[in-house]
């Protein structure tokens, strides 16, 4: 087909025809658009593969204007990620804008025009997409009811939870409810705090949500939008979006904010090992109210059971781990490292380093636990009936601190978190390092 001369074709009529028109009707528009021999067609042509279910004609377009075969979404949405230097045409903005208030408008409340203009998002709009929920189609359980674990009969001692402990406040969060929830908005220990877990990537991150400059701490929502395969949360205040997995805001009114969530210690343990360490601890009440079915194993079964990712996203070096590989992660002043949850299978202990700064790694592969603590350069950590420095000096664990047996002298706890491999390293990317055994 000849090519045609960019003004003999009505850019914005044949974009959207890719959408509104059904089967062999799109071929028309389709390669109309593609004859402009047009790159910046691409994130529209990106778009079409995910709303049209990868129609044939829309991947043959795409091919030729990225120069390479491309023949469903995982593979567009990548190549788009890859490919920062490519601008969208001016008609995308509208037509994503359309697709996503015909789905919920209230996406179109995070996505307002003043705050989505390239130069003012931290993230580029063309890599925001659909996760297949409205806003709170999965929803959080604010200040949730807990019980006593002696009431806890639901719960099997296998069952993982995520145990946090603020000033001797002490409680436990079921994955088997988290996996529907995927956000906690609470008070423990006098903190205010929310747990954000992304089940695509693997992450519960517990932050502080009082902020320096607001009055009122923040409380966050699911957004039912994900970006590189997170979760993008919102907080209800603003309706600000914000990147699960840096705890920053993203897009609206607090972009550029400065506004930083500080991450608090929690850990990814069973049932049996945290109420025996923590007998007084509370547990979430299966009276949450909502009707969900909280058995164990059934959020998320085959996907957590798969190697594949649900939605894309580029993956980086598999060498060591692969990409839905369980790590845990520290992100410091200018460092970050992970660890394989594997590395921990004929050792318990780990001293390393992050950055500057000296850790000891205590962890359980089978339960997914990893507390991590600082030390002193010189000290070397091992297990013996109790925490050892130097072969003297014996050490308790305790969820905020190491604490000396003999001086009382206190190691302090490091936050930090388990996550799938993809999203660590997608997320802090060259500047993390990598643990290898």
């Amino acid at each position: 087909m000849p090519a045609q001369p960019r003004a003999e074709i009505n850019i914005a009529k044949a974009s959207w025809q890719i959408f509104s028109l059904q089967g062999e009707a799109k071929r028309a528009p389709i390669e109309a658009l593609s004859a402009i021999n047009d790159k910046s067609l691409i994130p529209t042509l990106v778009l079409a593969m995910r709303w049209t279910g990868s129609n044939v004609y829309v991947a043959e377009a795409l091919s030729r204007l990225a120069g390479e075969t491309i023949t469903h979404w995982h593979q567009a949405y990548e190549f788009q990620e890859r490919n920062p230097q490519i601008v969208p045409h001016e008609t995308y903005h509208d037509i994503k804008m359309k697709l996503l208030g015909n789905t919920d408008k209230r996406f179109l409340d995070f996505l307002q025009d003043k705050f989505v203009a390239p130069e003012v998002m931290k993230i580029r709009l063309e890599e925001i997409v659909w996760g297949g929920v409205l806003v709170d189609g999965i929803t959080s359980l604010d200040n949730p009811k807990m019980i006593a674990a002696s009431e806890a009969d639901y719960l099997l001692d296998s069952d993982l939870v995520f145990g946090v402990e603020i000033n001797g406040d002490v409680r436990a969060f079921p994955l088997r409810i988290m996996g529907w929830h995927e956000m906690f908005n609470d008070v423990i220990g006098g903190v205010p705090v929310a747990l954000a877990y992304c089940t695509l990537c693997g992450a519960g991150i517990l932050y502080e949500t009082r902020v320096d400059g607001r009055d009122k701490p923040l409380v966050f929502g699911s957004s039912g939008l994900l970006y590189r395969s997170n979760k993008l949360m919102f907080d209800r205040q603003t309706n600000s979006l914000w990147n699960q997995f840096a705890g920053k805001p993203v897009v609206g009114e607090l972009v550029d904010s400065g506004i930083e969530l500080n991450i608090r210690p929690s850990t990814i343990t069973s049932w049996a090992q945290w109420k025996q360490k923590h007998p007084k601890t509370k547990v979430l009440s299966l009276e949450t109210g909502y009707d969900r079915n909280y058995g164990s194993g059934i959020t998320y079964q085959a996907y957590f059971a798969s190697p594949d990712l649900m939605f894309p996203a580029v993956v980086g070096n598999e060498a060591i781990a692969k990409r839905k590989d369980h790590v845990f992660g520290i992100r410091d002043v200018g460092a970050a490292r992970a660890w394989p949850i594997t590395a921990f299978e004929k050792s318990p202990i780990i001293n390393d380093a992050v950055g500057a700064k000296h850790v000891v790694l205590i962890g359980d592969t089978k339960t997914r636990t990893v507390r991590a603590y600082e030390r002193l350069a010189n000290e070397t950590f091992r297990f013996e009936n109790e925490l050892l420095v130097n072969g003297k000096s014996g050490w308790k664990l305790e969820e905020a601190f190491l604490v000396s047996q003999e001086t009382g002298e206190k190691r302090a706890r490091i936050p930090g978190h388990v996550s799938y491999w993809f999203a660590w390293d997608n997320f802090t990317g060259v500047k993390s390092s990598l643990y290898s055994p």
